[in-house]
């Protein structure tokens, strides 16, 4: 698999900021799209609708962009890239850290590409034939789910449930004094869970908390029990690297999953 970071770098960024609206207003996107007609019309169009977007031709193109920092709201990849395709690139990015929100924008809406997106943590899977202004709106969604709001605790402020330790503020999680390397969706399941202890949680009400209230995605279970599951399997294996004895996460099939002893049923969503 070729690394996003190769020194053969594609063009350089266009950025697109509204005329109506300041950059640090804008919801601000990273859009990685190797079809150059298709990034330029519709950069264009995100602009006209109140986005700041930077548009990059390939991965390497955009590994330029990230060695100086990574603030955006949502990274919006192509699935077919040149030399690294999305969805290893949506890995490297994972892998350095950078756990900014992941949407893909694919014209191969083929289910299983759909799971395999969802499974490595990306929050969207959009079909390019949907048009933009269904892009628009999906986009938002996915930034206001995942923008801190203007309630969110201060930076100081600390979440404690036994070892774990929250720090709502930035979306970490540590676990015995360890940073758990949690992405934001995969925090948001544990803050979910944590801050429900022994209360099981529907499958529907977790897939909601990572992506957005009614979103879905293909049908039947792998709407969003499959993915679930997934975002669960991945989070016990980081707390498992810190802590071995780690069981704090409990499953039934029926009801969802539970934090700590279950002691009390779910109230809400379909399980």
């Amino acid at each position: 698999m070729a690394d996003y970071s190769q020194d053969n770098v594609g063009s350089c960024p266009q950025t697109k900021v509204p005329d109506s609206r300041s950059k640090t207003d804008a919801i601000r996107v990273l859009f990685v799209e190797d079809d150059e007609l298709y990034r330029e019309a519709l950069a264009d169009e995100l602009s006209g609708h109140g986005f700041a977007v930077e548009a990059f031709a390939d991965a390497a193109s955009l590994a330029v962009r990230l060695d100086g920092t990574a603030d955006c709201d949502v990274i919006l990849l192509d699935w077919d890239l040149p030399r690294t395709s999305g969805i290893d690139l949506l890995s490297q990015l994972r892998r350095r850290g950078i756990d900014s929100p992941v949407v893909f924008l694919t014209g191969h809406s083929l289910t299983s590409n759909e799971i395999l997106a969802f499974q490595r943590g990306a929050i969207d899977f959009i079909d390019k034939t949907r048009g933009g202004e269904v892009l628009v709106r999906r986009l938002r969604l996915v930034v206001d789910s995942t923008r801190p709001a203007a309630t969110d605790p201060q930076p100081d402020e600390r979440v404690v449930c036994g070892k774990l330790l929250l720090r709502p503020a930035i979306s970490r999680a540590y676990w015995n004094d360890a940073d758990v390397g949690l992405t934001v969706g995969e925090y948001n399941i544990v803050y979910l869970l944590a801050s429900n202890v022994g209360r099981y949680l529907s499958y529907r009400a977790m897939y909601d908390r990572v992506h957005y209230e009614g979103f879905i995605a293909g049908s039947g279970d792998d709407g969003y029990r499959t993915n679930v599951r997934s975002t669960i399997k991945r989070i016990r294996n980081k707390f498992r690297d810190v802590d071995l004895a780690f069981e704090e996460i409990k499953n039934s099939v029926a009801l969802g999953y539970c934090w700590g002893n279950p002691m009390m049923l779910p109230d809400q969503g379909t399980p």
